[in-house]
């Protein structure tokens, strides 16, 4: 999975070629890559590991400086662990935060965008579904002053019409 947050929009590629994953393994979860291997298109694209999963669908965790699996002691507000009753702990398996051939999804975030269009990814734009709710963040984001309605600039949802 790719992302580039600057259009909102993802493409899932599927690649075979160990030699092409090989320039992601031993890397960990924050680092940055160079996209040239993946193609032509892809020249002066730099990619960021942001997660992913194994074979089995356990999730990367960050800090876990390991390829295989690991089984955490997780506790309340830790990644990866919703707490279902108070003072619960639980013990669940995560992989490490290295890449390696045995993830089958690597999640990937475009940092520096390349000379080419990827099409699907870069070429057009989705817009936002939700905006902000604070007024704070709805000034920030329209520059507005104190003096302005901020009521005037809430971004709502579309509500599919009732038939009734």
């Amino acid at each position: 999975n790719i992302a580039y947050p600057a259009t909102g929009c993802q493409k899932l590629l599927k690649i075979d070629d160990e030699k092409i994953l090989s320039v992601f393994y031993d890397k960990r979860i924050g680092q940055e890559v160079p996209a040239d291997r993946l193609g032509d298109e892809w020249k002066g694209y730099i990619l960021k590991i942001s997660g992913g999963n194994d074979l089995q669908g356990f999730c990367m965790m960050q800090g876990v400086l390991t390829n295989t699996r690991v089984r955490l002691l997780f506790a309340d507000g830790m990644p990866n662990y919703k707490m279902r009753r108070a003072g619960v702990r639980k013990r669940k398996s995560d992989t490490g935060c290295i890449v390696d051939s045995q993830l089958s999804v690597l999640a990937l975030v475009i940092m520096k965008k390349g000379e080419a269009e990827i099409p699907g990814l870069t070429d057009n734009t989705q817009p936002r579904r939700l905006g902000p709710k604070r007024v704070g963040k709805i000034r920030k984001l329209f520059n507005l002053s104190k003096e302005d309605d901020v009521r005037q600039y809430v971004v709502h949802r579309p509500l599919p019409e009732k038939d009734g």
